[in-house]
């Protein structure tokens, strides 16, 4: 067994747990058996495939299966599957889709349901009180992350409208299409007028 197939053993454990502690994740395994899943991440040789079961999910990295459903993108934009931002990601073109939609978005589903509490997890480890420290923790840096790129897209867009001018502002896309329309309405009353007047 591959280093990376071992590593994916435990992770696997965790979501099916959770699929066996869940009735709707059950009934989405039951409904979704058979149903192969591969995961890949953009600019590596790294795929996942996951094979899903009466009431599990086989997670592997080495199936030489045709999946019913190709999901690709950027390990961040994965990691956003088991929530509900993957089905936002996969409509803004984050995540690449290939096969059925509806087996995609049952599959989101089924990780939302299976996605670990971190917290929980780690309390075992290292106690309530820690875990809970560390989840804050977590979500503030995600919480973080998330304004960090709004923040970054806001100010790239400012700086490509306002400072280089490399794209127009709002205003002058809308004056542009504006002036387009004028011209039309202009060519098409020319247009009018010389027919009146017989001119070919």
């Amino acid at each position: 067994m591959n280093p990376l197939e071992a590593a994916l053993r435990p992770i696997a454990a965790v979501l099916n747990r959770n699929i066996q502690a869940t009735t709707p994740a059950r009934e989405l395994c039951e409904k979704l058996k058979g149903t192969v899943v591969a995961i890949r991440v953009r600019d590596t040789a790294l795929t996942a495939w996951f094979i899903v079961h009466d009431d599990s999910l086989e997670l592997t990295t080495e199936a030489d299966l045709e999946p019913d459903v190709l999901i690709s993108g950027s390990i961040v934009t994965l990691a956003s599957m088991a929530g509900e931002s993957g089905v936002r990601s996969i409509r803004a073109g984050s995540l690449e889709l290939t096969g059925d939609p509806v087996l995609a978005d049952d599959f989101q589903r089924l990780l939302t349901y299976a996605k670990p509490d971190i917290e929980e997890e780690l309390s075992g480890i290292v106690g309530d009180a820690a875990a809970h420290r560390i989840g804050e923790l977590a979500r503030g840096v995600s919480n973080w992350g998330r304004e960090a790129r709004s923040t970054m897209g806001d100010n790239i867009r400012e700086y490509l409208q306002e400072e280089s001018r490399d794209l127009p502002s709002r205003y002058e896309v809308d004056r542009f299409a504006k002036n387009v329309s004028d011209m039309r309405d202009d060519v098409d009353r020319l247009e009018a007028r010389i027919k009146r007047l017989g001119v070919d």
